[in-house]
């Protein structure tokens, strides 16, 4: 049973070590997510979920190690206390053990779930109704990015229909439109490089019976990058 969630956007550049000189530009993006990550605590769940996009699915135990190194910084993440052997935590994984890490989260156990960044919309409801079948408190803290085509320095460039996809993302997110996020075009997300639209879809099916309430956090797109923040409880 889902009984909260956090929803935070996974750029490496949240980590201020790996954005350097720029680190101030994303306090407003850190401090929102620190606020949906005490929500969860919040919210007293018997175990956290993480999930972010990848190139592959995958499940990822508590003390799973990531790094960002490939970013060109010394710094080494574990998903929540401990050591566990195994792959290394993708990208969207590593941002969410530091914000834990930096939020001191261990009031209960955590996972991390890797999710096909290109999952059809149905085998992601199917994910989420996994996550949240049983009887256990579940908190999910979500972890992707809206379009990457917001301005003409994107990474994917400029493209007019950015912005109103980010729109119905952010409405959706802020107000814990279920059908909304389930209805996000899958086709689009990919055009426009948006890696949160399998997780969001995932949180949507999760959510489905929980009677959720959503509040917006933060809306903006630095880098021309969307970056949403939300909470639901």
């Amino acid at each position: 049973m889902l009984v909260a969630a956090a929803v935070c956007p996974c750029p490496p550049l949240l980590v201020p070590e790996v954005a350097a000189g720029a680190a101030h530009e994303l306090d407003p993006a850190r401090a929102a997510c620190a606020e949906a990550l005490g929500g969860l605590a919040a919210a007293r769940p018997d175990r956290l979920v993480v999930l972010g996009p990848a190139e592959d699915g995958g499940h990822y135990p508590q003390g799973s190690r990531g790094s960002f190194r490939g970013f060109g910084v010394d710094l080494d993440v574990t998903l929540g206390p401990g050591d566990a052997p195994g792959p290394e935590l993708p990208a969207s994984l590593a941002v969410a053990a530091w914000l834990l890490t930096r939020t001191g989260w261990r009031d209960v156990p955590v996972e991390g779930a890797a999710v096909d960044a290109g999952l059809p919309a149905e085998q992601c409801a199917g994910v989420g109704a996994e996550i949240a079948g049983g009887s256990d408190r579940i908190a999910l803290l979500v972890m992707g990015d809206g379009s990457a085509s917001r301005s003409l320095k994107a990474p994917g460039y400029l493209d007019d229909r950015a912005a109103p996809f980010d729109a119905r993302a952010a409405r959706a997110l802020g107000t814990a439109d279920l059908a909304a996020l389930a209805a996000l075009d899958t086709g689009l997300a990919r055009e426009l490089k948006a890696s949160g639209r399998a997780p969001w879809q995932v949180l949507a099916a999760a959510a489905e019976g929980a009677s959720l309430e959503g509040t917006l956090l933060y809306d903006e797109a630095p880098y021309g990058v969307g970056y949403l923040v939300a909470a639901w409880s």
